[in-house]
């Protein structure tokens, strides 16, 4: 599974990045407003910090301004993902992307159908979003299953299933023993992979130990 972070935070995608986990970023308008700048300087300084796919998302609703800020957007960087919201006119402009070699990212899927859309579009991602289908009392882990077990029916179909909206560990962990192609987290969540207790605890009776025998790991003198 690729792991993607979902912010638009660059001092976070640059920490984390230093770990060698992140396989992309996500981003969204909202999370490029609370960042506070403006969006080509964003997702430049993203795209340089990140070798993976980058998803940038159109502001625009119709199809023409949907391609004219795609233009813009694909013109950063070539790892730049355009994200597109699942609509008429957002899936005609990922099928008219894809088929310019742009990679693409189809937003906001909440049902199997759509997401079989997308992948007819030739989406190269499609981001079902699961933490705000648990919001309104449906199961969105169900979903994932659902659109698993669709696109492997048709092994014509190379959508990557891109699990989004994502509120803890065990959303990942889900999706994961489902199959699903990339899971995007918020900083936080992907921090919360780390911890254990007993990690924590066993890590401190290790270090209590190692203080009792005065030791010191260095080089031999005069190395």
């Amino acid at each position: 599974m690729k792991f993607f972070v979902d912010t638009a935070d660059t001092a976070e995608i640059k920490a984390l990045a230093a770990s060698g986990l992140l396989d992309g970023v996500t981003t969204n308008p909202s999370l490029i407003a609370k960042s506070g700048r403006k969006i080509l300087d964003v997702v430049a300084e993203i795209c340089a910090l990140v070798e993976g796919p980058v998803s940038a998302e159109v502001a625009a609703t119709d199809y023409d301004g949907m391609m004219r800020e795609a233009a813009v957007l694909r013109a950063i960087a070539s790892n730049v993902t355009v994200k597109l919201p699942l609509t008429p006119d957002g899936l005609r402009a990922c099928k008219a992307l894809t088929g310019e070699g742009v990679m693409t990212n189809v937003t906001l899927c909440f049902s199997s159908a759509q997401a079989l859309l997308a992948a007819k579009a030739g989406a190269t991602f499609v981001s079902p979003f699961v933490g705000r289908l648990d919001d309104i009392g449906q199961d969105g882990m169900e979903l994932i299953a659902d659109i698993m077990q669709i696109f492997g029916n048709y092994a014509a179909l190379t959508t990557e299933v891109l699990v989004a909206s994502i509120r803890h560990p065990i959303h990942l962990i889900q999706a994961a023993k489902m199959g699903a192609h990339v899971a995007t987290l918020p900083p936080a969540v992907l921090r919360q992979l780390y911890h254990h207790p007993l990690t924590d605890k066993g890590l401190a009776g290790f270090l209590a130990d190692w203080a009792k025998t005065g030791q010191t790991i260095a080089p031999p003198a005069g190395a």
